[in-house]
């Protein structure tokens, strides 16, 4: 049996091979056996011609790829290339450019650029639970868009007269000490109603919450949270009260946008920074030592249910919620 990739080269080798590429898919998708996306039965037959499953009821569909209900479906790519860009999404710390990809696997610009973002979209995952249970958690926002110092006066000044008109996006976040996981999101506004529900919904009560002294955060006690902040005119640690280690993932976030990928539309951003949460969520720690294998396998666990047409990305299509 031939052995799984552990770096870039071992993956190009190895995943040059079809049968490899559907071999490791399977075993993270169904590891306990093919089932039919469609019925549900796990006795399905492979036809290796033409490497698709015959499902023994019959029904629309009775034949599926390993494509079928994944980010692949509908995919004219191949699995050698999509496993590629995968890994390298996956794995480079300031994100990769679609411009990289498609010199690197050999598809258009436009097909790279597409085939990362329904990448990202599987690498975002929902949180099972809430943050806060051992140690503190840290909560800050951010603003990311273009910068004043580099945009041409007459622009700048038509642009920057009022606050409320500045092109910027606002995104919060919050990092739990203990865990060392970071949760980050784009949110409409900054505003006190809107940070404080995504304090609720993320943030278990009682639990130490660290912020800065905006405004928004000044209810927290009264919302049986232990909250203590720290002024940046004055100071930016207290002991071990600050928000530098989400200072730091803002660091990372904003290296990437702005060195990597240069301009990102907001309608797009809130794939990019799920992006980098996956990367700083599955960095290599002392007590967790994943390796570029591990965070492949990790992504590609989830790339099931998701699915992202052209349309929806360029926003010629709304993607209407399941339940309405």
């Amino acid at each position: 049996m031939v052995k799984e990739p552990k770096t870039l080269q071992d993956a190009i080798l190895y995943f040059a091979n079809a049968d490899n590429c559907i071999a490791y898919l399977v075993d993270r998708r169904w590891p306990n056996g093919v089932v039919c996306p469609t019925c549900g039965r796990m006795d399905a037959a492979y036809v290796p011609a033409r490497r698709v499953w015959q499902c023994k009821t019959r029904h629309p569909r009775a034949q599926f790829s390993i494509k079928v209900g994944t980010i692949f479906e509908d995919s004219p790519i191949s699995l050698e290339k999509w496993l590629l860009a995968m890994w390298m999404i996956a794995n480079c710390k300031n994100g990769v450019s679609s411009w990289e990809v498609h010199r690197t696997i050999g598809v258009t610009q436009k097909t790279a650029w597409f085939m990362l973002h329904r990448i990202r979209l599987a690498m975002n995952s929902e949180a099972s639970h809430k943050m806060g249970s051992g140690g503190p958690v840290e909560v800050d926002e951010t603003f990311v868009g273009p910068n004043p110092q580099k945009t041409h006066r007459a622009k700048r000044e038509a642009r920057y007269k009022a606050l409320s008109a500045r092109p910027k996006t606002p995104v919060m976040g919050m990092l739990d000490r203990e865990l060392r996981q970071v949760r980050a999101k784009v949110v409409p506004n900054v505003r006190r109603e809107t940070l404080q529900n995504e304090i609720l919904s993320q943030i278990e009560k009682g639990s130490k919450v660290y912020t800065d002294s905006a405004p928004a955060y000044d209810l927290l006690k009264a919302q049986d949270y232990i909250h203590e902040a720290v002024n940046h005119v004055e100071e930016y640690v207290r002991g071990n009260v600050h928000t530098q280690g989400i200072e730091n993932f803002w660091s990372l976030l904003k290296r990437g946008l702005r060195g990597t990928y240069v301009a990102v539309e907001p309608f797009h951003l809130d794939r990019y920074v799920g992006e980098q949460v996956y990367r700083y969520n599955n960095r290599a720690t002392r007590d967790n030592p994943l390796n570029d294998s591990d965070r492949l396998a990790l992504a590609v666990t989830q790339i099931v249910g998701k699915r992202l047409t052209y349309a929806e990305l360029t926003g010629k299509e709304l993607k209407l919620p399941e339940t309405l």
